[in-house]
This record gives structure tokens, C-alpha cells and sequence, in this order.
């Protein structure tokens, strides 16, 4: 099982525009995420997807500068985006995580990646069937021919814009899993 990591990255944050790219310790904020992600030893690829807009090329640059693999694709079809990118990297199972967690735990993801490898599911996630981490702590993990699937059959711009809803809102279609922390932590 290939495992991809798909980081989605993108500068045009409604609430605070260049989140991504903000100072936090004395490095940007994608710099912690992937710093984090690293210290999950079960991943074989990282990759940040960002998208072809030109306020994004920052993100690829930087991405560059620091020999981070990256992809850029369409803004808004964010489920086109994790597709391509699962493709050039020849995922066999996908992680998703989003750019603005810089406390993303390697021990959760370490977790996951282990619990989705030993379960029979097509889709997992910390999130799923509810939320009991804490809020930064979200991870998901997928097959490719989950992601395949979703990215083929996918039309509401809300499950393009996501990428999982159609994976979690189809349990006749995917076999889903989750896992939770000892106690409620979500708040």
C-alpha cells in the first residue's frame, strides 16, 4: 500500500487571507504541518496541492525552495485536485489533511494510518461517525478507488469543494470507518 499524503494548501483563506504563509515560531504555518506529517513514519510521499491561481504560485515556491513535492490544480474542484495528485504519485491509499492544522498529531495519524491498514473500509477518518479529537486534530485516509470513484461520480459542487462527503454520505456505495479518542475531546 503506497501511502500518499495530500496536503491541500491555498492562500485565498476567506477569514485570513495568506494563512498558510504566516509566521507562527519563527516559520510559516505549512512548515509546521509538514513538519508534523513527517513524524508519521507510515507515509511514503508528502505532497502539498495547490491550486493554479496566480496568489498560489507563493505556495508552489516555497514548496520548491523547501524540495516539498507540489501540485497545482483548479481552486474550487479540490476533489480534481487530490485526484491528480493521487495519480502523479501512483497512490494506492490517500491522506487527507488540510494546510491550517500546524498541531496536526503524528501519533493520531500514525493511528489512523495503522487502523485503516488492519480494517476492511474504503474510507476512515477522525471525524467519522463523529467527532471526539480536538478541532486541528482532523485527519482522513481513503483507498484510491475510493477517491477514483468519488472523483467519477462526485456532482454537487459541495462533495468537488471537500473531497469526502461523497465518500461518507454513500455507505451503500463504501465501507466506512473511524476511530475515536478514549474521551471526548472535540470541544
Amino acid at each position: 500500500m503506497h501511502v500518499v499524503c495530500i496536503i491541500q494548501a491555498r492562500m485565498g483563506s476567506s477569514r485570513l487571507p495568506g494563512k498558510v504563509l504566516k509566521p507562527l515560531a519563527g516559520q510559516p504555518a505549512l512548515w509546521h504541518v509538514l513538519d508534523r506529517v513527517h513524524r508519521c513514519r507510515l507515509i511514503d510521499d508528502i505532497v502539498i496541492a495547490t491550486t493554479t491561481e496566480p496568489a498560489d504560485k507563493k505556495i508552489a515556491d516555497y514548496c520548491k525552495d523547501q524540495h516539498w513535492n507540489v501540485t497545482r490544480g483548479s481552486q474550487s474542484d479540490v476533489l480534481q485536485r487530490y485526484h491528480q495528485t493521487a495519480v502523479a504519485y501512483a497512490a494506492g491509499t490517500v491522506v487527507r489533511i488540510t494546510s491550517d492544522c500546524p498541531l496536526i498529531d503524528p501519533e493520531i495519524l500514525t493511528r489512523l494510518i495503522r487502523e485503516f491498514a488492519s480494517a476492511d473500509v474504503d474510507y476512515m477518518s477522525t471525524n467519522y461517525p463523529s467527532r471526539t479529537f480536538p478541532v486541528g486534530c482532523d485527519c482522513e485516509i481513503m483507498t484510491f478507488k475510493a477517491l477514483d470513484q468519488a472523483h467519477r461520480q462526485a456532482t454537487k459542487p459541495y462533495d468537488r469543494e471537500h473531497v469526502t462527503p461523497y465518500l461518507y454520505t454513500n455507505p451503500d456505495l463504501f465501507r466506512l470507518g473511524g476511530i475515536a479518542d478514549d474521551q471526548d475531546r472535540s470541544s
